[in-house]
């Protein structure tokens, strides 16, 4: 029997979830707003990132720039008033190579990105007229450029970075970006949300009636409890968001892949505590000793260690100057998978990742043989095929969906929580609204546009 109701029923409280209820209440005035996850708020995948942002991205249009411009504009705001309660910096992302074709890629790229809105492009060869470069400042973001760097100058490349690679031919060094706690980001939406009304209910939603075309209630796993009238009900149940989509007979086609994460110490710290996000851009091969590389030849279960792995390979600093963690990710093997829990991670994984950043870091040799001890931690990118968001309504009317956010939801939740609830309250959508709408598929043309970059820049 219903006897209660809301205006929406939110199903998942990962940041995605927990940032549509935010602008809901705080931003759009509503006060039955209701969350619902059967776990803790932001525990499944919202924790599990390298938690960084940035507003460098593809594509023909701008859409993913505009998005991400609109959502750090956010993150900036909430950083002022809270006194920057989740530590948001912009030291960047370094993509690096030592391969000289690839340096056409890296000016061609950000030149487009440069037009689609992330900001100008600056081009350094080791001359007078080289425009002046700004240092990233370890904490905070105010006063730091946006665009991009571009330094073909390796003197300036190791003068600036002295802990890279000699070999290291050209950075590019992407302004605006960088990191923060994506927990205490989550948690300040939360507690806002609540103050303003959100109620959250632990348990699982395993009903969604329709009549008429229309969402009518939810109901849930706890049969204690009642089912909340509403005419409004968002999937964002992250990892879940495909069966959650079929509770009111959608089959989306969304795809999931397996990221994992380790997390070490670095008690020498080769790599700097106020160092970018670094990004090896080349593909490579992992160093081996001589004894090691005539096992794995004769090996013929782990003889693709020899082979050649693709680029990707990241790292950062993790928590404040005077600790030790340091953060590596590498997606080498990212087939499409079920996602299940508890996750199965690769045991050689760690290693692997440790010898990956001898390239751009070669003082990570000295831990060779005894490497930290690693904490190997991951979660599930959901993707579309052309790796874009779905935020907006679905086919039910009352239905609305925020997800396939990939690997990129902790810097697009608060931009994408601000579109989804435009959508929902009826008020004036940006221009970039279309692009992630369900109802891009329709166009017979579409996948055809988006073949040729939809792979690019994924991290």
């Amino acid at each position: 029997m219903v006897n209660k109701t809301a205006d929406v029923v939110i199903c998942g409280a990962g940041i995605a979830g927990v940032s549509v209820a935010y602008h809901l209440t705080v931003n759009q005035g509503l006060r039955n707003v209701i969350l619902v996850d059967e776990r803790q708020p932001l525990s499944l995948t919202s924790d599990k990132s390298t938690e960084c942002y940035r507003n460098w991205w593809p594509g023909p249009d701008g859409a993913m720039v505009s998005l991400m411009n609109r959502s750090i504009d956010l993150m900036e705001q909430m950083a002022y008033h809270s006194g920057n309660i989740f530590h948001l910096n912009r030291r960047g992302y370094l993509y690096m190579t030592a391969d000289p074709d690839r340096i056409t890629i890296f000016r061609q790229n950000a030149e487009v990105a440069s037009k689609l809105g992330a900001g100008p492009f600056r081009l350094y060869h080791g001359n007078n007229t080289d425009p002046v470069y700004t240092p990233a400042t370890t904490t905070g973001f105010d006063d730091q450029p946006s665009g991009a760097d571009l330094i073909l100058d390796q003197n300036r490349i190791h003068s600036l970075f002295p802990f890279l690679d000699d070999r290291i031919l050209a950075v590019l060094h992407v302004r605006r970006a960088g990191w923060l706690s994506a927990q205490q980001l989550g948690m300040y939406m939360l507690s806002a949300a609540r103050n303003h009304g959100v109620e959250l209910i632990n348990t699982r939603v395993e009903k969604v009636d329709i009549s008429k075309e229309r969402v009518r209630s939810v109901g849930f796993s706890d049969k204690s409890m009642t089912s909340i009238s509403t005419n409004s009900f968002i999937n964002a149940a992250g990892p879940f968001i495909k069966s959650v989509g079929n509770l009111v007979g959608a089959d989306l086609h969304v795809y999931a892949e397996l990221h994992a994460k380790v997390a070490c110490r670095d008690p020498r710290h080769v790599l700097p505590r106020n160092a970018p996000l670094l990004i090896w851009s080349d593909p490579q091969r992992l160093e081996f000793f001589e004894e090691e590389r005539a096992f794995l030849e004769s090996d013929h279960q782990n003889s693709w260690l020899l082979d050649e792995f693709p680029p990707g390979l990241h790292t950062r600093p993790e928590g404040g100057l005077d600790s030790e963690m340091i953060l590596i990710l590498w997606a080498y093997h990212t087939p499409f998978v079920e996602p299940l829990w508890p996750l199965s991670i690769d045991p050689q994984y760690p290693e692997i990742v440790y010898r990956g950043l001898f390239r751009m870091l070669p003082e990570m040799k000295s831990y060779m043989g005894k490497f930290p001890r690693p904490i190997v931690d991951g979660g599930y990118y959901i993707k579309t095929i052309e790796n874009r968001p779905l935020i907006g309504p679905m086919e039910v009317e009352g239905a609305y969906l925020i997800g396939a956010l990939s690997g990129y939801g902790v810097m697009a939740a608060c931009g994408a929580g601000e579109l989804l609830a435009a959508h929902i309250v009826g008020s004036q959508l940006p221009d970039f609204a279309a692009a992630f709408s369900l109802d891009r598929y329709q166009d017979p043309g579409y996948s055809r546009r988006f073949d040729s970059w939809r792979d690019i820049t994924q991290l």
